[in-house]
């Protein structure tokens, strides 16, 4: 029987935080080969992840352009 959408993102979570077991990844890839919703909401928590990684060094403010820690945007430059 084929994953389901429900399924697939509840993996998908859970690879986050603990290792999945190989028919769970088996599962999970080809079902996010087939689904583009499931594939987008993968990159999404990956995304998320390693923003939370970051910690608060950089903060993505309305305008979608991270800022550094002084406000300052990337494309702004330093000194």
């Amino acid at each position: 029987m084929m994953m389901n959408c429900e399924q697939a993102t509840r993996l998908l979570s859970e690879a986050l935080e603990r290792p999945l077991t190989f028919t769970e990844k088996t599962e999970l890839r080809f079902h996010t080969l087939m689904c583009s919703g499931c594939r987008q909401f993968g990159r999404q928590m990956e995304a998320l992840r390693s923003l939370t990684r970051a910690g608060n060094h950089a903060v993505i403010h309305r305008d979608d352009r991270m800022r550094d820690d002084d406000g300052k945007r990337d494309d702004e430059g330093g000194e």
